[in-house]
């Protein structure tokens, strides 16, 4: 699985249903390596750390192959990577696959695959539509969130090497299904 895009995004504040509100799903591809912290990735907007951030949701993963779904039932919409606020876009990530617990390197850091993330309102107002979040819960591309157990830069090209794959554990998808 190799990194095609690392992408983070500032601290934005928008109106919806006439109120102000501030978010950070709004990612856009950087072309410099980024830092993988242990609470979250460096110079990324995390305004709501209820959801977002923290030791078990440090850095989000998400596959540039589910955006070709998403791609034909938003077709308007100016696609580049991060629109699912990802910080990291793998050319593959296969949630059918991935276990929680797994370790895997990438770049200078050791990942451990924690959870799937849940979609919000915030993917809504990305997406200009409410739509999108029935849609995305009527998948198994939820993307992988990752705690960051050794950190450091990685950058675009990296690759995702397995460490050592969980075996009694569910997969991403597996725990996706549950949360529905």
């Amino acid at each position: 699985m190799k990194l095609i895009s690392t992408n983070i995004g500032k601290r934005k504040t928008i109106v919806w249903r006439g109120k102000e509100l501030e978010t950070g799903i709004y990612k856009y591809s950087v072309d410099s390596s980024i830092f993988l912290g242990e609470q979250d990735v460096e110079n990324d907007a995390v305004v709501d750390r209820k959801f977002h951030g923290g030791i078990n949701k440090a850095v989000y993963g998400y596959s540039e192959k589910h955006y070709k779904y998403f791609k034909k039932l938003h077709p308007n919409l100016d696609w580049n990577f991060g629109m699912f606020g990802e910080n990291l876009t793998f050319s593959d990530l296969n949630e059918e696959e991935i276990t929680v617990g797994s370790t895997y390197k990438l770049g200078a850091c050791i990942l451990e695959v924690t959870k799937p993330r849940e979609p919000c309102f915030k993917l809504g107002i990305r997406f200009e539509s409410r739509k999108i979040i029935k849609q995305f819960w009527n998948t198994s591309f939820s993307g992988v969130y990752f705690k960051v157990l050794q950190t450091g830069f990685v950058k675009r090209g990296d690759v995702l090497e397995l460490i050592l794959k969980q075996k009694n554990t569910p997969t991403i998808a597996e725990v996706f299904e549950t949360k529905k």
